[in-house]
């Protein structure tokens, strides 16, 4: 698949199949995307994989952070949230020191990898699908995870295997205004 036609493709589409990338094909597909933009080649972040039960086990740690009466049909639905994927990775910036590359910059070379290795996996077959929110957040959920007080938690990127691919071409969205000279 041609770089134009992924990234007119690409969508964060659910449900997703059970399937997922091998360990082995993730390394490749990371090693990959992390070409992408990283002004010193800090590489300031990390991830954390979850498949299987660590995913139930985050399914708790949300519950628990978000207070759901335990057993109760709150906390089934949100324990449930991280198993609509069979792999998910955590996304972790992870700033350092540095005197010409200031956090911000690292924390958009964070999320230029992840941008770019959700186009990688869908070029590779697969749909990723990138999630957020206040769960970020909760202690329950860091700790679980192992962020770091230094370390901002960005996210989870459901990985699995398409159910559709969606149109063909998506047209480009118009951008006109936003882009000016100098006055």
């Amino acid at each position: 698949m041609e770089l134009t036609e992924a990234i007119r493709r690409r969508r964060s589409t659910a449900p997703v199949t059970g399937a997922a990338p091998t360990d082995a094909e993730l390394y490749e597909y990371l090693a990959l995307a992390a070409h992408s933009p990283d002004h010193a080649g800090l590489r300031p972040w990390r991830l954390v994989s979850l498949r299987g039960s660590d995913r139930e086990r985050l399914g708790a740690a949300l519950a628990d952070g978000f207070g759901d009466p335990p057993g109760s049909p709150e906390a089934a639905r949100t324990a449930a949230k991280p198993t609509r994927a069979p792999l998910l990775l955590s996304i972790i910036a992870t700033p350092v020191e540095h005197p010409k590359v200031p956090a911000w910059e690292q924390l958009a070379a964070t999320a230029a990898l992840i941008s770019t290795l959700e186009l990688v996996l869908f070029e590779a077959g697969w749909t990723a699908m990138w999630r957020s929110g206040p769960a970020v957040e909760l202690p329950q959920v860091r700790r679980l995870i192992g962020v770091g007080s230094s370390e901002q938690l960005l996210g989870w990127l459901y990985i699995g295997g398409r159910t559709e691919t969606g149109p063909e071409f998506r047209p480009d969205p118009d951008v006109s205004g936003k882009i000016s000279a100098l006055p």
